[in-house]
């Protein structure tokens, strides 16, 4: 299983607004690759990118599209309020998210 972790709603450190813009450009292409994703933890800012106003939501939706679980963790989006707002994929624990990681064959974090 290929898990890709996202844990902020950017990419690298330094100017928050090419963090951004380098995380969209990153799920872009990789939504567009023939490279396999089994599952999308999003954790912490990550919450941003399946939300509500996320510019990332359509690369989300065809990784989805590809089969891939999207799982944004609950204790998070309680933290930001915005839980109600999640447009793609499901509500996910941290338990589950120990799980993904340890039984992963691959965990990748752009």
């Amino acid at each position: 299983m290929n898990f890709l972790y996202l844990n902020s709603d950017k990419m690298g450190e330094g100017d928050p607004d090419l963090g951004r813009k380098l995380l969209a450009i990153f799920l872009e292409k990789l939504a567009a690759s023939a490279a396999q994703i089994d599952v999308v933890g999003c954790v912490n800012s990550a919450v941003f990118l399946t939300t509500e106003g996320s510019i990332v939501l359509d690369s989300l939706q065809a990784l989805a599209d590809r089969g891939a679980r999207i799982v944004t963790c609950g204790t998070c989006l309680d933290h930001y309020g915005r839980r109600a707002l999640l447009r793609i994929g499901e509500v996910g624990s941290m338990d589950g998210t120990v799980g993904m990681m340890m039984t992963a064959d691959r965990v990748i974090r752009p």
